[in-house]
């Protein structure tokens, strides 16, 4: 996969990511009642979707004669990203239909982790 795609990618993860959390901000509520922790959640993964949309628009940006990126760098934040923050909506807006997500979510979070850590190779 080229920068292209990377950059397009995160692009739509911080389109996507503001509505989420525009929603959770001011609709959520209206779904899944005031639930301080559903509405914590939800914060969280628009934030971390936030983030990571950013990241992989600045590794898309970075020239491969500037600086060599990991090649698995950008796959894993944008996988783990999907995972994590994805399994966190659909859980919260219902948990009993999508239990089975549950682990996804912490699997998200290592793939996010292991895509920062590939940028130290």
């Amino acid at each position: 996969m080229n920068s292209q795609f990377f950059w397009r990618a995160g692009s739509i993860l911080g389109a996507t990511g503001l509505g989420l959390g525009a929603f959770g901000a001011h609709g959520l509520v209206k779904v899944v009642g005031d639930n301080p922790k559903k509405l914590k959640n939800w914060e969280t993964a628009a934030h971390f979707q936030l983030i990571h949309g950013v990241t992989l628009l600045a590794l898309s940006s970075i020239p491969k004669t500037v600086r060599r990126i990991h090649p698995a760098a950008a796959p894993l934040m944008l996988t783990g990203t999907a995972m994590f923050s994805g399994s966190i909506y659909l859980l919260t807006l219902d948990v009993d239909k999508f239990r089975s997500l549950g682990p996804v979510t912490p699997l998200g979070g290592v793939a996010m982790i292991a895509g920062w850590a590939a940028l130290l190779l």
